[in-house]
């Protein structure tokens, strides 16, 4: 499975997960079968609330699914859409996010669970 984490910094496993996907500086993607990591920009972070284009930023990069501190409701419906699945996780290392979305220990997020506005997650 391939997942997409985003990250304050590229500092592959170690780096920190992200409070919120559309604004974070880094994606760092883990094949966790694979056990590869790549670390992307996001050239999208300065987006206005509600602009955010999650899918374009992994366009063809196979991301099964995205692991975030929280995501705004368009940004859920574009990833449920596009049949990627989106899981909370507050705080920790990546290396901690692929040890528990390994263990089927991570939150889905749903629609009702979607954040409204940028820091305002229920």
């Amino acid at each position: 499975m391939k997942v997409c984490i985003p990250t304050g910094t590229n500092e592959g496993l170690k780096a920190r997960v992200y409070g919120h996907f559309g604004s974070a500086p880094y994606f760092t993607l883990v094949d966790i079968e694979g056990k590869t990591v790549e670390v992307i920009d996001n050239g999208n972070q300065a987006h206005a609330h509600g602009q955010c284009h999650p899918i374009a930023s992994l366009q063809g990069r196979e991301v099964e699914a995205v692991v975030t501190g929280g995501m705004g409701l368009r940004a859920v419906q574009m990833f449920h859409d596009a049949r990627i699945k989106v899981f909370r996780a507050e705080t920790g290392t990546v290396e901690d996010v692929v040890r528990e979305i390994a263990g089927d220990r991570l939150k889905e997020i749903t629609l009702d669970d979607a954040c409204g506005h940028h820091g305002g997650c229920r």
